[in-house]
């Protein structure tokens, strides 16, 4: 069984495929109906017929032995009009009517010699009652019957349904970066849903498959990067002062800086990174990691400061990160608040790009259409930094324009 808040919902799969049967069993049930009223009705007339000319046969014999003229009409103001047309028409006709709706009749009527008129009718009341009896028993097993098989048809609908929102919420958990996810859908094969599990299973192997490839091979170059990287640092330091040479010494520390990043994504990417947790006084810690960075930035600290449990130099690495990318992909001021265990880094720049907000930080995304040039992998590296000790960063834009850094860190226990 699926749970309440399923059960109730009338948009989902299985009751979809309940109203479907109900309707489908509907539709049967009234075209069956309908034929056996039709059928029962013409045998009823058929017979009310065959009675009445019976009946005016027998009142019309002559000699002992028959009905006489009992029962017999003469004048044609009594019968009928249209059974008094018909047989002025045809010479002989029965007709059905129900003007009294309580005792109906079946009239028979012949045209005789010189014109003449006679008719005779029967009283069809036990047809009638016969007839609506067999209508009332159809429509009570009908509904009975629907009564049953609806609910049956619900709980048949409800095991694939069942299957169908484990391969949603294993699909979902895979959308939430856990490629470790798998539907675990059992199942013959040939079955749709079989197919749609191993599917979805078959493409997370592949994303896990790809993002490993790409992890291995950041890692690799990162690696294969850093021992001809620390020969060039020391070359430079060997060069003759001169403004070319800082140039060069310049862009040296950038490529150094940036393979130091790709190291340490290659490391939270594999999951190795391991927090040392302990209890640390947040606003002090602010402004430690301020002072470090020697970047300006407006610091405000609410009335309760807060004491969290945290790594300190990776919490350092965050901030220094955020700070950084507020000064160099933003505007002034840069706006730093420390409320309870949540710390708001806002700079007044463009914001943060629409693709940004929507997917979260992605390593190397560059373009005109990014604060400055691209953010490169510092907000990368402090969302893997985040994730490791347990803290949540959400990334926003200001109304009044800007964008906003907030780090909600876990308090102590």
């Amino acid at each position: 069984m699926g749970t309440p808040r399923a059960l109730l919902n009338w948009r989902s799969l299985r009751w979809k495929i309940a109203l479907l049967v109900a309707a489908a069993c509907c539709g049967i049930a009234l075209t069956v109906g309908l034929l056996v009223h039709h059928s029962t009705y013409e045998r009823s007339m058929n017979e009310g017929a065959a009675k009445a000319y019976t009946a005016l046969d027998t009142a019309l014999a002559p000699g002992p032995g028959s009905g006489g003229a009992d029962g017999l009409v003469h004048t044609p103001e009594e019968m009928p009009p249209k059974l008094v047309r018909t047989v002025r028409a045809q010479g002989s006709a029965a007709a059905y009517d129900e003007s009294n709706p309580y005792q109906p009749r079946m009239w028979a009527a012949r045209r005789l010699s010189g014109g003449r008129l006679v008719a005779i009718s029967v009283d069809m009341t036990s047809d009638q009652l016969s007839r609506r009896a067999l209508d009332r028993h159809m429509w009570k097993y009908s509904l009975a019957a629907l009564a049953v098989i609806v609910p049956l048809s619900a709980l048949a609908a409800e095991l694939p349904n069942r299957r169908l929102r484990r391969v949603a919420r294993t699909a979902r958990r895979i959308a939430a970066g856990d490629l470790a996810a798998r539907t675990e859908v059992g199942g013959r094969a040939g079955d749709e849903i079989t197919e749609i599990s191993a599917t979805v299973d078959s493409m997370a192997d592949s994303l896990r498959d790809r993002l490993r490839g790409e992890q291995r091979f950041t890692a690799d170059v990162a690696h294969e990067l850093r021992t001809p990287l620390m020969g060039l640092v020391t070359s430079t330091e060997l060069l003759p002062e001169s403004e070319a040479t800082e140039l060069v010494r310049d862009r040296v520390r950038v490529l150094r800086a940036l393979v130091e990043d790709l190291l340490e994504i290659s490391r939270l990417d594999a999951g190795v990174e391991r927090a040392d947790l302990r209890p640390v006084a947040l606003p002090d810690m602010v402004r430690g990691s301020l002072a470090r960075t020697g970047l300006d930035a407006r610091l405000t600290v609410g009335a309760a400061p807060a004491v969290v449990e945290t790594d300190p130099r990776r919490l350092d690495r965050i901030l220094a990160n955020l700070l950084g990318n507020a000064h160099r992909h933003g505007g002034a001021p840069v706006e730093v608040t420390v409320e309870g265990t949540t710390v708001v880094v806002r700079d007044h720049g463009s914001g943060f790009p629409d693709s940004l907000l929507l997917e979260g930080p992605q390593r190397f995304r560059t373009g005109a259409a990014e604060r400055g040039h691209g953010h490169g992998l510092g907000l990368t590296v402090a969302a893997g930094q985040a994730r490791v000790i347990g803290a949540s960063l959400l990334f926003a834009n200001a109304a009044d324009g800007g964008a906003v850094v907030t780090l909600r860190l876990p308090a102590t226990g």
